[in-house]
């Protein structure tokens, strides 16, 4: 066989490349740090070179699913190397796999450079929490650290959901049940139903995909779980207008009622290279729901204002919009004033704010109390 899959991941672990694609007619491809990388030193794979990593690697009942579906998520362990979360599908007449590296050890909200408030957000008793953002972003890994923060400061019994389990929790103060769709449960949407008969106080469910399991999750919400889950949305407006528009229309009215009352928080983020050493860090915006922001969720004509809501709220909540989290790494020199426009919200008030002018509106004063309270962080840090 062309390929020696153990050989190939071992290689991509040593480049520290996230992502590996394996696709016929090209050698396999290591993403590293976002970009990536053809990796010339491998033969072309060929069609007999998929097949066979498929008999290998999958259950008779994953090649039965992946033949009828045409796609198959599973995740693969290999003892020293690590554990991975593989999407095999078909494009072409031909299968290719999308490999994703999950890291070996769950990093807490700290060391992920995450926002602190998170670690408050962990300990809610119960309510609605959202992770989102685009495929790669890094929601996983945000949420396994939120999980982990429980597990280390409460004793819950928290169940997730997953498809596949990516990052294994083990007991610490809390109990954890991990459930696989299509190996311990059949879909979210019956495992959200089934956890609600499981004594719970923490419910993951991996994403959000349907009506049926958002009409679950926010049930689950409302009757005094802590609940969690992700959505491939780019903000938290975004992401308030995605749930409603899952309903039909003359649902949606309750279902802003519903969000108003349990959604405890939406984290969303992006992923952006660094330009003062190899790797990336994560921008976030953070919104929590107060009352101001449920004004915003319940009234659709109102929903637009919750980006100055977001950047009014760093002090009393510790919220904070995509631009000031950029700003704040680009005055901790972690990325470049290049790096941090073209990946702004609203390019233009955040390069004033840079040049230390101050514009009408986008969070007012508060945007200015978040820029001295930032420099003081960054000086304890030891910058500027």
């Amino acid at each position: 066989m062309a390929i020696d899959l153990e050989r190939l991941l071992l290689d991509a672990k040593d480049k520290e490349a996230s992502d590996v694609h394996i696709k016929v007619g090209h050698p396999p491809i290591f993403r590293i740090y976002g970009k990536l990388y053809m990796r010339e030193n491998y033969s072309v794979v060929t069609k007999e070179d998929t097949e066979e990593l498929i008999r290998l690697y999958l259950s008779p009942a994953k090649q039965k699913e992946l033949r009828e579906r045409y796609s198959v998520d599973v995740a693969f362990s290999f003892p020293n190397i690590g554990r991975f979360r593989v999407n095999i599908y078909s494009q072409r007449g031909t299968w290719s796999f999308a490999i994703r590296a999950i890291p070996p050890l769950i990093k807490n909200v700290q060391d992920l450079n995450l926002p602190p408030v998170l670690e408050k957000i962990a300990l809610e008793d119960r309510g609605l929490i959202l992770v989102t953002g685009v495929a790669g972003s890094g929601k996983s890994t945000t949420l396994a650290a939120i999980l982990n923060h429980i597990n280390m400061n409460k004793t819950s019994h928290v169940v997730t959901i997953e498809d596949p389990i990516e990052y294994l929790l083990r007991d610490m103060k809390s109990i954890i049940s991990q459930r696989e769709v299509g190996l311990d449960v059949m879909s979210f949407a019956d495992g959200l139903r089934e956890a609600l008969r499981q004594d719970p106080n923490v419910i993951m469910v991996g994403e959000i995909r349907d009506q049926e399991t958002a009409e679950i999750a926010l049930l689950a919400a409302e009757t005094g779980h802590l609940v969690m889950s992700t959505l491939h949305t780019l903000d938290a407006r975004e992401t308030i207008n995605r749930i409603v528009s899952i309903f039909p229309a003359h649902q949606q009215e309750q279902i802003r009622h519903q969000m108003a009352s349990v959604l405890k928080a939406i984290i969303s983020q992006r992923l952006i290279p660094r330009d003062d050493m190899p790797g990336r860090i994560p921008a976030c915006e953070v919104m929590i729901n107060t009352a101001r922001i449920k004004e915003m969720i319940l009234d659709p004509k109102k929903t637009h204002e919750i980006f100055d809501a977001i950047a009014d709220g760093y002090i009393p909540y510790g919220m904070q919009t995509f631009d000031q989290s950029l700003y704040y790494w680009y005055k901790l020199g972690y990325i470049s004033e290049d790096t941090a426009l073209s990946y702004a919200t609203k390019r233009e008030v955040l390069e004033l704010r840079m040049k230390g002018i101050a514009s009408g509106g986008e969070g007012g004063r508060n945007w200015e109390i978040f820029e001295r309270m930032a420099l003081r962080k960054i000086k304890e840090k030891g910058g500027i």
